[in-house]
């Protein structure tokens, strides 16, 4: 029986590489759509919770996979995937300290594809990355064995598209874009997707979807980048630049909205801009307008410190010594997402200073274990009238829900805000400065 005959009547194994906040979606909607799903994960903390039917993502119910407890196995052992018939890599895709592409992930699992990878068998890549890595480097390693792509396998690339916790659209009913190595790549892993996504976009190849990723998010890392200079900039003239937005955005054509914040987070936007930029110089081509976009978006961290020291001398105090409370450490609001968070560069600023920071979010009891700062290891403080009363300023970074913005606005007494939350919320005071 041919795979594409084997996906059609769910009779292919899937295997999923990678259980976090993009295969775990995934694993669920190939278990609804009938498919036995075997997911793999070097994290035996996950495995393990997973076996108990413990979910250590917030907002990703496992309670779906008690009900297909049948069709689902967890596990560690990566010669299984020779059991497997589809293979889907959704691991993480980070940046190193420099700023480059650090594709230790990516090359170590292709590599343990490769040790057990079988004639017959599809394996799609969905982390982002730069083009050609599909087709040239994935492949490469893959073929070491002496099967080729197109030929004895199937290789494809299907950029993941997961936002945290969004209500409007789930891992379902987001359009997913496909690229194959070749036709019959294309075929077959878009024949995988049909059977759990409500519509798929076929595109030319492999690099095709790619690309598309990366314009996806570059989009909106210039965009922000843009409103994140202008804060900057009105701030200094006087001019409310959330009032300008709103004022902006009633215009019906030409103009969408973005909104400046803190900093960047998030496992894509800050990240997703520098593979183009590091693969560009291979084409001895600089990405002058991309960078550019990083530079300040990256920047705003050390403007929201700035702020924060400039509220606090205007009541006699430095930075040094201050108790400053952060409010929300999860890099947007109602998830428990830390990756790239700019509050763990803000707290870091503020500790480098002096400060005595403490932090308050209930999505996030426990912020440790971050690569870039391993020195942070903290717990959140429950916020109580005493708390917030012994603070010097609370700056408030992620705009939690589940935050009373009055409660906060009463007892501290001084608040920085990053995210225009307290004055959505119809609190105006002078105690509130925005940043």
């Amino acid at each position: 029986m041919g795979l594409l005959t084997k996906i059609k009547s769910r009779e292919a194994g899937v295997g999923v590489i990678g259980l976090g906040y993009v295969g775990l979606p995934l694993v669920i909607e190939f278990c609804k759509a009938g498919f036995h799903v075997k997911g793999f994960d070097i994290d035996e903390a996950k495995v393990e919770s997973l076996r108990r039917g413990k979910s250590y993502i917030e907002h990703i119910d496992l309670s779906l996979l008690t009900t297909y407890a049948s069709q689902f196995t967890p596990t560690n052992d990566f010669s299984r995937l020779s059991d497997t018939d589809c293979i889907v890599i959704c691991v993480p895709t980070p940046l190193t300290r420099n700023r480059e592409p650090d594709m230790t992930y990516v090359f170590e699992t292709t590599r343990s594809v490769a040790r057990y990878l079988r004639k017959g068998q599809l394996v799609v890549l969905e982390s982002t990355t730069y083009p050609g890595t599909t087709d040239e480097d994935m492949r490469t390693i893959l073929e070491e064995g002496g099967l080729k792509a197109g030929k004895d396998f199937y290789l494809a690339f299907s950029p993941e598209r997961e936002d945290p916790n969004r209500k409007d659209f789930s891992t379902s009913t987001i359009p997913k874009v496909v690229g194959g190595y070749s036709g019959r790549c294309l075929e077959v892993a878009r024949a995988l997707y049909d059977a759990i996504i409500g519509k798929t976009v076929a595109v030319s190849s492999t690099r095709v979807a790619e690309a598309t990723k990366l314009l996806e998010n570059i989009y909106r890392a210039v965009n922000i980048a843009m409103v994140n200079e202008l804060k900057i900039l009105f701030d200094r003239m006087g001019i409310d630049v959330w009032e300008v937005i709103e004022a902006a955005k009633t215009k019906p054509f030409g103009f969408q909205a973005f909104y400046p914040g803190p900093g960047l987070g998030g496992h894509c936007i800050p990240i997703d801009p520098f593979y183009l930029t590091w693969k560009a110089r291979e084409y001895d081509f600089s990405t002058r307008f991309i960078e550019l976009a990083g530079e300040i978006n990256s920047g705003m961290p050390y403007y929201v410190v700035e702020k924060i020291g400039e509220v606090l001398n205007r009541s006699g105090k430095s930075l040094s010594g201050s108790r400053i409370l952060v409010l929300g450490m999860a890099y947007k609001k109602d998830v428990d997402d830390q990756r790239e968070s700019p509050a763990l560069k803000i707290v870091q600023l503020l500790k480098d200073h002096n400060a005595e920071v403490s932090y308050h979010d209930p999505h996030v009891p426990v912020c440790r274990g971050h690569r870039h700062y391993p020195d942070i290891d903290m717990r959140s403080v429950d916020l109580s009238r005493e708390v917030l009363r012994d603070t010097d300023v609370a700056v408030l970074l992620t705009d939690h829900t589940v935050f009373d913005y009055g409660f906060i606005e009463k007892h501290a007494p001084l608040i920085v805000d990053t995210r225009n939350a307290f004055d959505r919320n119809g609190i105006r005071s002078e105690k509130i400065y925005k940043a």
